[in-house]
């Protein structure tokens, strides 16, 4: 047997091997026929593990589409309802990058700004402090400890915002600022006190005034506390039997409550140039990304916008834990999929 012949032995054998370690779960609905319709898509979902699915389709030329699938609540067999609030987690930090762009336009914050000259109360207890940017804190990129890796996290009685970062602070840095990235809930959450520490007053009341009443977002909050429990999706994790949708995480960057609609509606005017004016446009192009997962205890969502089919997609599942967040994806891909199918047969 020559060298060649054996190498390709060993990729197959490997490669078989590798698929062993693969749950059966993911590969089934990766590799299924792609349905013709996105509510079908939706449907698949549940047999592979959702509890409920919104989806809110957004196609250029066309009247949105507002879809659901499964349960709202499993143990009293309510059903999916579209219209119904979300936990969008961080999803959130879309409109706290954008509010930071606007200050940043309105010359009340500035790029370049360090976090101990912007919040001096915590200077001298995150390393680092001096030399870390504000623009560094909007792209992950400031080395600072995330909180929520804290193993000491209580995800079921979630902290208040000192109480996380009581999580974070006298921890070292990950790398030193600006020449790494890694995603932190950390920042976010400085993020949100230097806007209320510039502004005399809560961020949140900013973006509501600056970006949600602009919009026309009736049905857009920043804390679970500011809708009635009712009216919000429940929420599961695998393996956990009970609904979790009371978890409040009132942290900024992970807090804001929304329909699939509104977040819809925000994505589109995000990409579209109907939301920031062009100098906010350019500083927030220089800061941030324009669309965003979420995931919070019982609750997985993904919204953006795809330029090649001018659409937007946002996709909510109350369901995480185990492979969902793999399936989540691979659901998501599998509805844009369909789209590019449609737009490409009319």
């Amino acid at each position: 047997m020559n060298g060649k012949r054996l190498f390709q032995i060993v990729l197959i054998t490997c490669s078989l091997a590798s698929l062993a370690f693969v749950p059966w779960n993911i590969i089934s609905i990766w590799i299924a026929p792609l349905p013709d319709t996105v509510q079908q898509q939706l449907e698949q979902g549940l047999e592979h593990g959702f509890d409920g699915a919104i989806a809110y389709i957004d196609e250029a030329g066309q009247p949105p589409q507002l879809l659901a699938a499964g349960w709202n609540n499993r143990k009293d067999k309510i059903p999916a309802d579209p219209h119904a609030y979300f936990k969008i987690a961080s999803i959130s930090k879309l409109y706290i990058a954008v509010a930071v762009a606007k200050l940043i336009n309105q010359q009340v914050l500035h790029q370049d700004d360090t976090l101990a000259d912007l919040l001096p109360a915590v200077a001298n207890k995150i390393e680092n402090a001096d030399t870390i940017a504000l623009r560094m804190l909007v792209q992950h990129r400031s080395g600072i400890y995330n909180y929520s890796d804290n193993p000491d996290f209580p995800w079921d009685n979630p902290p208040d915002n000192q109480g996380a970062l009581a999580l974070f602070i006298n921890k070292p840095s990950n790398f030193p600022p600006d020449s790494d990235y890694e995603y932190s809930n950390s920042n976010y959450l400085l993020l949100g006190a230097i806007m209320d520490r510039a502004l005399g007053y809560s961020h949140h009341q900013f973006i509501q005034q600056q970006i949600v009443q602009p919009l026309g977002l009736t049905h857009t909050f920043s804390l679970l506390k500011e809708v009635n429990l009712e009216d919000v999706t429940s929420g599961y994790f695998q393996g956990y039997e009970p609904d979790i949708k009371g978890n409040d995480f009132v942290n900024p960057g992970g807090s804001m409550v929304a329909t699939a609609e509104d977040v819809g509606i925000f994505i589109r005017a995000l990409n579209d140039g109907s939301l920031l004016t062009d100098s906010e446009q350019t500083i927030y192009s220089s800061l941030y990304q324009y669309g965003h997962t979420g995931l919070l205890p019982g609750y997985s969502s993904i919204a953006r916008y795809h330029k090649d089919i001018d659409a937007v997609v946002v996709l909510l599942v109350n369901t995480n834990g185990g492979d969902s967040w793999s399936i989540l994806e691979i659901v998501y891909q599998r509805i844009v999929d369909i789209l590019l199918r449609h737009k490409q047969a009319s």
